[in-house]
């Protein structure tokens, strides 16, 4: 089987003449912007947050992890109590080793890992701080941890607390909701950024560490072995320019937690469009890239998921186009920043790309998905009819319950984030299982007075992607497995 996929046709004139910032990126992202990605990867040296982080829970962080060459690691995680990162709650200074192992071959393109933690110590930066972490220990922990700090324990300024020791086998971490499991799966991309300056030619290197992702259930998290990827961090020297919170992040330690730079409100505006900045991975193996277009006006909806079998998204499997209307926006109470909506998704169209997936769609039970038998390369067909495609997780019609967030970057570029989709492959189609952390962003590529009516066919851009704003879930484990052997055979 070829690893390449054939070149996209271009898009129609009017098409590209309507959105050519939109159409320009997705070609950037099928060409993989330059991207090369080393296994297995050199770690050595600081990475830092490009910003505030928001975990599921939600939790508000910022992190600076910094690899020597001998494999030991110090990791300092900064915890606030608001989505800004500008009013620290404690900070967490992690010591371990770390061993790469062999490249995944669940996550492609990603390296396995194992690492010990040697100790764990917290700071804390407030009194209510303190207090609230120590009724989290006292009452949730083991016997080693009852007592961790005596009720009505005044604060000590920059005191720090021992919560874990390999020499003594004391952990009290659980509490925290704490686990290094991230560092498990690990990947490093490099590229090079374009001087803004007109004066300037040339680019400027930057790297970037992708650790595994974190579970979006609170429960699982301690257990859960990562197959998908959480916001990267970048390299302290290498980094994209500029990047106030990366200077204020690397230089920060665990009694001087980083407090970042205020920035303005932005209002919800979602009308527009709106496209990836990079190929996305997902839990259960999905690589993707999304497109999206708000009519404001009418408060409807069209998304583009191009899905890939590669970590470089130049491999496409299936695109998915789907559509439908959304609610009016309240205010989140949950996740401080966000805006909550209800998403309708009413009709699908499926393009499969490759033979596998035209297998595996010709072999639905009839009525399931499309026309049974009809499936091929290339030729998009709607399962709309059938209430969606139960092989893809595609079930019309569907609510989803989800979270929303624009911002502005250091580029003054207006970036979306959409709620991070379930770890377990479930949706968010109750108001309980609306996520509390977000996706990576996606980059506004043409506002509304430029929307068009017609889609960008999902077979000439790239390929769709299930995440997002849909009724799409991960795969069923049969394909992903089916997927798998293939990829053993062929690679």
């Amino acid at each position: 089987r070829s690893a390449r996929a054939d070149p996209a046709p271009p898009l129609s004139a009017a098409c590209a003449a309507a959105e050519p910032r939109c159409h320009q990126q997705l070609r950037h992202l099928q060409d993989s912007a330059g991207i090369a990605a080393r296994l297995p990867p050199r770690l050595e040296g600081r990475w830092v947050s490009t910003g505030c982080e928001v975990r599921p829970g939600p939790e508000f962080l910022t992190r600076s992890y910094l690899f020597y060459t001998n494999r030991l690691f110090k990791a300092l995680q900064f915890y606030y109590w608001d989505p800004s990162c500008r009013d620290p709650s404690y900070s967490l200074v992690i010591k371990g080793k770390l061993r790469l192992r062999q490249a995944s071959w669940i996550t492609r393109g990603a390296t396995e890992a194992d690492y010990h933690l040697h100790k764990v110590g917290i700071v804390f930066h407030s009194q209510r701080a303190m207090r609230e972490v120590a009724s989290w220990i006292n009452q949730t922990s083991g016997e080693g941890c009852q007592g961790f700090l005596p009720p009505g324990r005044s604060w000590a300024p920059g005191a720090l607390y021992e919560v874990l020791s390999a020499k003594t086998e004391r952990d009290c971490t659980a509490a925290l909701g704490f686990a290094m499991h991230e560092l498990s799966l690990v990947r490093v991309e490099r590229h090079f950024q374009p001087l803004l300056q007109p004066q300037q030619s040339g680019s400027r290197l930057v790297e970037e560490l992708y650790l595994g992702d974190i579970h979006t259930d609170w429960g699982e998290r301690l257990h859960y072995r990562p197959t998908g990827y959480q916001r990267p961090l970048q390299s302290a020297l290498h980094h994209v320019h500029p990047c106030p919170a990366c200077a204020i992040i690397s230089r920060a330690d665990e009694h001087h937690p980083p407090v970042l730079p205020a920035r303005a409100a932005l209002p919800m505006q979602l009308s527009g469009s709106w496209v990836s900045t990079h190929c996305e991975v997902r839990p259960a193996v999905l690589f993707l890239t999304r497109y999206f277009t708000f009519h404001g006006n009418n408060h409807t909806w069209e998304g583009h998921y191009y899905h890939y079998s590669d970590p470089l998204c130049r491999q496409p499997t299936f695109t998915i186009y789907a559509s439908g209307h959304y609610g009016q926006g309240i205010p989140s109470s949950k996740v401080r920043g966000g805006t909550e909506l209800a998403f309708k998704v009413t009709q699908a169209r499926v393009t499969p790309m490759d033979p596998v997936t035209v297998v595996m769609l010709n072999s639905s039970a009839p009525g399931s998905c499309g026309l049974a038998g009809s499936w091929s390369a290339g030729v998009e067909q709607d399962i709309t009819p059938t209430n969606g495609c139960l092989a893809l997780g595609i079930k019309l019609p569907h609510t989803e319950y989800e979270l929303f967030k624009t911002e502005q970057d250091t580029q003054e570029r207006s970036l979306l984030y959409i709620g991070e989709r379930p770890t377990d492959g479930s949706s968010p189609d109750s108001p309980d299982k609306r996520p509390t952390s977000y996706q990576a962003p996606l980059m506004q590529c043409a506002a509304a007075s430029e929307e068009f009516s017609n889609y960008i066919s999902l077979k000439y851009v790239g390929r769709k992607d299930a995440n997002g704003i849909e009724a799409l879930k991960p795969l069923p484990v049969a394909f992903l497995l089916f997927i798998a052997l293939l990829f053993l055979r062929w690679d």
